[in-house]
């Protein structure tokens, strides 16, 4: 199995709370965040790539230590998410993968949730979180239908977590539609969408891991709310 971790972008939202290091790299109970993801990962053999580029060297400190593949996306400030996965592309091939955001606490619990799906792609969503949250989707039947930030309570059921995981015989299409959007200069968009434009061609699944804990941190008080679970479990 592989997986690929997010971690170039500047984290705007909340750089005014932090010092000027990517949040990924924040201390979680005496653990940078990202190198938790990355013990959990290879504990489970997965081959583990992280995309980095907004002050890296930070990212390279903290996994210095650890056998993963490091790419560096030169271009973080002018590109979205899906610029940097496709600068890792290389590292692709024909084993199931799992694609996540590496400002994303997540757990051995949600892992093993994941890779049990018998579906060919999953991508994670919290159905308790509908009210409030960051990106949200309207999901039928275990189907994505909407997708978006600005989705109104009406058209949207649950909260998206920033994590996908791809079955091996779905790669290479996935693979194939990331350099279709790069290469029609779609560098801007995020690497989610490379899975949001198949909607209409196949289904794209969503798992629901409510009632297990998890955050993304876009905002001071998502830190603190990992800090608290973590202290407290």
């Amino acid at each position: 199995m592989k997986a690929f971790l997010l971690a170039a972008g500047r984290g705007t939202r909340i750089s005014k709370s932090i010092p000027k290091i990517p949040k990924c790299t924040l201390d979680i109970g005496g653990k940078p965040l990202i190198r938790r993801t990355v013990e959990m990962l290879l504990g489970n053999d997965v081959e583990v790539t992280i995309i980095v580029g907004y002050k890296q060297e930070h990212v390279r400190k903290v996994l210095a230590d650890l056998d993963v593949n490091i790419v560096y996306n030169p271009f973080f400030d002018i590109t979205n998410s899906i610029g940097s996965l496709w600068l890792a592309k290389e590292y692709f091939g024909d084993e199931d993968t799992i694609i996540a955001n590496a400002d994303v606490f997540w757990s051995q619990e949600i892992f093993d949730k994941v890779v049990a799906t018998d579906k060919d792609n999953v991508m994670l969503a919290d159905y308790n979180r509908a009210d409030d949250g960051d990106y949200f989707f309207y999901v039928e039947d275990g189907i994505l239908k909407k997708y978006g930030k600005e989705l109104e309570r009406e058209e949207r059921n649950s909260e998206y977590v920033g994590i996908a995981y791809i079955k091996k015989d779905f790669v290479e299409s996935f693979v194939k539609r990331l350099d279709k959007l790069v290469g029609g200069q779609q560098h801007g968009i995020w690497w989610e969408n490379v899975l949001y434009s198949f909607i209409g061609e196949k289904d794209i699944n969503v798992l629901d891991i409510s009632g297990t804990f998890w955050s993304e941190i876009d905002f001071i008080e998502d830190y603190h709310r990992i800090i608290e679970y973590v202290e407290t479990n």
